[in-house]
């Protein structure tokens, strides 16, 4: 497992996107990179899924409008974390914002359809706007690399801490999971440890417990066009708060873990094609489809095998997310009847190197130890303020103090 990036050997620092060495994309798999880009997708295709169908609910839907959401958001982040990651060699990882689902679970009942579907494709062109700028692009270069790597294990350290509290829940099942996940990690340098943890879950969770299929079914319908209606009212309240939900939650996060992981993303290219892919979204239904910051962070850390085979790992999860987007309508009953305990344990399993060594990153040196921890706490904390979140705040106050009190004058 790479807990450490034992990967690093005999590999450039940072990779420039376009500056590696041509091959066949299909020969650049291998099971490190297939495992980060299949749990990865799973994530995705499991909470969030859920969260979606609560908020449609809460809105009235009907069943098309339903599958027309479910399929927007996972086909089109699918595809997104097809084509940036082949073109620029990245693991540049494409998905929905899951606090925007959230969110819209608060919002739905009180806007119509197609004032909701005006408010989404308004929010892509702000997303579009703000990556065009360069403005996203100044700030996250003015933020140095050891806050931004602190950041990001402060916001995957919950998921990490929810492990403990999965396998007091599910014994049985957490157990079978970490003993695999330890003896891989000892004895078997060729398999990927979290894949063979997630495996012994699933075959324990179905032995001992079975699965749930009776949960309600979504018949089939095709996928449509949907009409937008503007009003300030959706610009202010809706589209607005979801375009900062995204940059701040996903596109942050997910460009700080590329950086942390020594990548140099073309930022200013990813959020402006964050926003065209979310335009397209919305007339299709779906809130957005964007860099997703968490799976990001999966398929770009250590985990996912020798760094400049890693951009397979976003390729990868978004194959797996399209067809989900694809089949929803027969996928959806099967997340349904995982336990919930089971879903967190897979996300803390997922994000432990992640968390090692981003900590690694952000509390080796002793330059930046002040704002590093600052960065670290805020966003354990949760807090949001002016529908800005923890990720961005520990971003900020962790560059503010780097800057001020901790960065030397010839700096």
């Amino acid at each position: 497992m790479g807990l450490i990036d034992k990967f690093m050997t005999g590999e450039n620092s940072s990779i420039e996107p376009g500056n590696m060495k041509s091959a066949p994309f299909w020969k650049e798999l291998n099971g490190h990179n297939v495992s980060s880009g299949l749990i990865s997708s799973t994530l995705l295709m499991t909470g969030p899924a859920l969260i979606i169908l609560e908020a449609s609910a809460a809105g009235g839907f009907t069943d098309q409008q339903t599958i027309n959401w479910i399929f927007a958001v996972h086909f089109f982040g699918g595809l997104f974390s097809i084509v940036m990651p082949l073109m620029l060699r990245i693991p540049i990882t494409g998905g929905h914002s899951i606090t925007g689902a959230a969110f819209l679970a608060t919002m739905t009942a009180h806007f119509t359809y197609p004032q909701l579907i005006g408010g989404y494709v308004l929010s892509g062109l702000l997303i579009f706007l703000v990556g065009m700028s360069g403005l996203f692009t100044k700030i996250i270069k003015w933020i140095p690399r050891e806050v931004i790597a602190a950041m990001l294990a402060g916001l995957v350290t919950t998921y990490v801490v929810r492990l403990v509290s999965s396998i007091n829940e599910l014994p049985l099942i957490g157990g079978a999971a970490l003993i695999s996940f330890l003896i891989t990690t000892k004895f078997i340098n060729r398999l990927p440890p979290v894949m063979m943890a997630i495996a012994a879950g699933f075959i324990t969770l179905i032995a001992t417990q079975g699965l749930d299929m009776e949960a309600r079914n979504i018949p089939f319908s095709m996928p449509s066009l949907q009409m937008p209606e503007f009003t300030w009212q959706g610009m202010l309240t809706l589209a607005l708060p979801l375009a900062m939900l995204i940059l701040s939650n996903d596109a942050a996060p997910g460009i700080g873990a590329l950086e942390s992981s020594d990548f140099n993303p073309p930022i200013r290219k990813i959020v402006s094609l964050s926003g065209i892919f979310s335009i397209i979204t919305a007339f299709f239904g779906g809130q957005c489809a964007n860099i997703a910051g968490m799976m990001t962070a999966i398929c770009s850390g250590p985990d996912s095998g020798p760094k400049r085979k890693r951009y397979m790992a976003a390729a990868v999860s978004g194959v797996v997310v399209l067809l989900f987007g694809i089949f929803a309508w027969k996928v959806v009953p099967f997340i349904q009847s995982l336990p919930k305990p089971f879903v967190s344990m897979l996300a803390g399993f997922a994000l432990i190197g992640v968390l090692l060594s981003n900590l690694q990153l952000g509390f080796s040196g002793g330059k930046y130890r002040l704002s590093a921890l600052a960065a670290f706490i805020i966003p354990l904390s949760n807090v949001s303020f002016l529908h800005i979140s923890a990720p961005v705040w520990a971003l900020l106050t962790g560059a503010v103090i780097a800057h001020l009190f901790e960065r030397s004058p010839d700096m």
